[in-house]
């Protein structure tokens, strides 16, 4: 199975790898391989390793496991960080996730505990910025994530029945808008500690439309997300880069999250 995604075309050939180590991960019709016997020294055939493919079923199970951790911890977060803390709590977290995200994207291989970590730091960082709006704007991280989940589910409907195609030009061209977005980002930050407001952020018509073509990018990545697990899945990849997948899914929802708080902020007004 072939495919334009640098990454998952390397993990393709780490599945074939395995594969060529005793196991076919699919038969005719996606019934399951048949192991390959190799004979031993004393003629007998050997049981080669066995390594299971990833499945839908696996990357929901880890998506599920992966919010669960986050709401657990962003929970925790919200009761146990004092207000004099949320500062210094929310800085260090998305310091720490943003680390852990880099390694885990940019890593040959699948780690559950890394992507665990991850998650786990996640919630730290998802539970002390939403205190933080909380505060000055009643009932607005209930909002935002209602309608964060209600997006994604969307963009899960029009994926599955093909509104919406993750064609190359538009894996790229979405993948381009990620990267700027993450630039502009970064650039606005190191500017604001020194002072300089770009408008980006402080809630001008400027903010809201950046706002919202974040808003717009974030779902779309969502069908990048679908379609790395639909090729994942019939290049046969092992059942562990189901947790790659479902680190994906958590990046583009936890980003659409905070997209939408910020972009609601915008229309509370001053309390």
């Amino acid at each position: 199975m072939k495919t334009s995604n640098p990454v998952l075309a390397r993990l393709g050939q780490a599945a074939e790898r395995e594969r060529s180590a005793g196991y076919a991960p699919t038969g005719p019709y996606g019934a399951p391989g048949i192991p390959q016997q190799y004979p031993t020294e004393a003629g007998y055939p050997a049981a080669p390793p066995t390594v299971a493919p990833m499945s839908i079923d696996d990357v929901v199970v880890k998506t599920v496991t992966l919010l669960g951790i986050v709401g657990v911890m962003a929970a925790a977060a919200w009761v146990l960080v004092p207000d004099a803390l949320l500062g210094a709590a929310w800085i260090g977290a998305a310091m720490v996730t943003l680390v852990l995200g880099l390694i885990i994207s940019f890593s040959r291989m699948a780690n559950p505990a890394l992507v665990v970590a991850y998650a786990v730091v996640e919630g730290v960082f998802v539970g002390v910025v939403s205190k933080f709006f909380e505060s000055f704007y009643d009932g607005i991280v209930l909002q935002a994530a209602v309608a964060s989940f209600g997006i994604f589910f969307l963009m899960a409907m029009l994926y599955k029945v093909r509104a919406i195609r993750a064609t190359p030009a538009f894996v790229k061209g979405v993948t381009a808008a990620i990267v700027g977005l993450f630039a502009v980002m970064l650039i606005n930050f190191v500017l604001s500690l020194f002072g300089v407001n770009t408008g980006l952020r402080d809630g001008s018509p400027l903010a809201i439309g950046f706002s919202l073509v974040c808003i717009v990018v974030a779902s779309l990545s969502f069908v990048l997300s679908f379609k790395e697990i639909e090729d994942g899945v019939r290049m046969g990849l092992p059942q562990r880069y189901s947790w790659v997948a479902a680190f994906g899914i958590l990046v583009s929802l936890v980003w659409l999250y905070f997209e939408i708080l910020r972009l609601l902020s915008y229309f509370q007004g001053d309390d």
